[in-house]
């Protein structure tokens, strides 16, 4: 009988799981011993005491400074982020720090620490608290990210990042926290570098980044009634990135859309494109397109936020005017598109 679990429980099943394995992982960040647990993520100071989980001031430099050292020193810190915005605050510990100690000490010290940082808009949280701002790391070579959105991705990647040797950016999208599906209860790591196709489809390839895999799911519903298949592929890692399954992907159905949770400009979804259309160059005319924040500062009001972000029936009436060209107009029907809260099958 498949066992199902929350995004938020599999986030928790794999660092108690490694917390069991290995007395050397801790975890800190604001809120993290707080009843809600961040999202429910840190319920563990039941079982593995304050000392290993614990909340800390709002200090992000201090903080990282001190995963640095510790990771140095043989634990495996686990630094969380509810905001993704406030990581500008500690940027030179990661990028000239964290990312770069493997490199500039000959293999002989590693930084084994992983920031947990939370993207995404929920109850109209404006302008400072609702950027994705991962395609900055992304530039960083030592540091990997990645921003699973199954359960099952996960649990899988948390432990695989524990593990890491090197620095990990885990990317979790505020709206995936409530996401369910399938999840072993046994502990398994998952590689960087292996993008999930969640769907096949022969008309055009939708990438969705971190919650916008849900919405191009959505999205791809929609299409059905009107006759379009739709692929939708998760990149599920963002640094290493599985170019090829995308690429071959966009080879068969000869359209890319790629849709993220950030703007476009210098975005990953500009990243995705650029390495498809070099993979493709000499054997495919692939159509693409990008999709992602509106360019203005994140907006307050529901209003507004309906303007800014993509949603399945934005997504949608770009792939139908990217395979229809001559066919202007089409309107979904939003209503027909489901909203996901479980994902099927063993992902």
């Amino acid at each position: 009988m498949e066992r199902k679990l929350s995004y938020a429980e599999a986030i928790r099943e794999a660092t108690h799981q490694e917390m069991l394995r290995d007395a050397g992982v801790c975890v800190f960040g604001l809120g993290v011993d707080d009843p809600k647990a961040v999202y429910g993520t840190t319920r563990l100071v039941d079982q593995h005491g304050p000392n290993r989980v614990f909340d800390t001031p709002l200090s992000e430099d201090a903080l990282t400074g001190f995963a640095i050292g510790a990771s140095l020193a043989g634990m495996r810190p686990v630094n969380v982020h509810i905001r993704m915005d406030f990581l500008m605050l500690c940027m030179n510990q990661l990028i000239n720090i964290a990312s770069k100690y493997h490199y500039m000490y000959g293999g002989q010290a590693s930084v084994p620490i992983v920031i947990r940082s939370i993207v995404g808009k929920s109850w109209g949280q404006g302008a400072q608290h609702s950027q994705g701002l991962y395609p900055m790391l992304m530039h960083v070579p030592g540091l990997s990210v990645v921003a699973p959105t199954t359960p099952y991705d996960a649990k899988g990647l948390m432990t695989r990042s524990i593990r890491d040797d090197n620095p990990v950016m885990f990317v979790e999208h505020r709206l995936l926290h409530a996401q369910t599906g399938y999840v072993p209860e046994e502990p398994y790591e998952l590689p960087f570098g292996r993008a999930r196709v969640l769907a096949e489809g022969t008309d055009i390839t939708l990438v969705g980044i971190s919650y916008y895999a849900v919405e191009c799911l959505r999205a791809r519903h929609l299409l059905q009634g009107v006759g379009i298949s739709a692929a939708v592929i998760d990149p599920v890692t963002l640094s290493p990135l599985d170019v090829e399954t995308i690429a071959r992907s966009a080879r068969r159905t000869g359209h890319l859309i790629v849709v993220e949770s950030g703007w476009t400009t210098c975005g990953a979804s500009a990243e995705i494109v650029a390495q498809v259309i070099e993979k493709t160059q000499h054997d495919a005319r692939i159509r693409v397109n990008r999709m992602g924040f509106a360019p203005t500062v994140c907006p307050t009001t529901p209003s507004l936020e309906d303007h800014f972000y993509p949603t399945a029936a934005t997504i949608a009436v770009a792939a139908h005017r990217a395979v229809r060209p001559s066919s202007n107009g089409w309107a979904p029907d939003v209503a027909r598109a489901p909203e996901l809260v479980e994902f099927r099958g063993p992902f």
